[in-house]
């Protein structure tokens, strides 16, 4: 009898268990489908790389300000990114060659993943993320990453908690600015 009441105690722990990490991740996923990212890959981790890198960046950061910060849904933003990657590779591409380097650049619109990331004080949840994806010649270097939209990564933006609020549901944004920071 006392090992039947272990089992069904073991059992339950169990369930609660799996049920709250469904939970978790479906309220994860909410905030993965409401986030644009950017991610920029440099050919090498040499330190001329690495700056370049960062120079591209700070190009397309400054080329595409005024796409989101003037864009106040996710649809919107996307629409705007794929009809301005064109614009956003030649800017890429001239930071390249102003650098003076020949690397090939290639710009996509596509999914990523990323991990768990701290934001000051949000963090987002690893997983697969719709990005504006820039790949500096062989993209066998470190990468860096922000969050296009909604525009924290911007000059401009706001607190990350204030512009995370016009697009996260109160759950979600309790989840990614929540202490002490979880990990999965």
């Amino acid at each position: 009898m006392k090992l039947k009441l272990i089992e069904i105690a073991l059992f339950l722990a169990l369930f609660i268990s799996v049920t709250s990490c469904l939970s978790f991740d479906k309220e994860c996923d909410g905030i993965r489908e409401k986030v644009l990212r950017l991610h920029v890959i440099a050919n090498s981790d040499t330190d001329t790389d690495q700056s370049l890198k960062l120079k591209v960046r700070d190009s397309i950061l400054s080329e595409s300000e005024e796409i989101f910060t003037d864009t106040d849904s996710l649809i919107a933003a996307e629409n705007e990114i794929v009809k301005t990657l064109p614009k956003i590779e030649e800017c890429a591409e001239n930071t390249v060659i102003d650098e003076g380097f020949s690397y090939d650049v290639t710009v996509r619109f596509e999914p990523s993943y990323f991990p768990t990331r701290t934001y000051e004080n949000v963090t987002l949840p690893a997983g697969f993320y719709k990005s504006l994806k820039v790949i500096i010649g062989e993209g066998e270097g470190k990468n860096w990453w922000c969050v296009l939209f909604p525009p924290m990564c911007l000059p401009a933006a706001m607190k990350e908690e204030e512009v995370l609020s016009a697009v996260l549901t109160e759950d979600e944004l309790s989840l990614v600015s929540s202490e002490p920071k979880y990990e999965i």
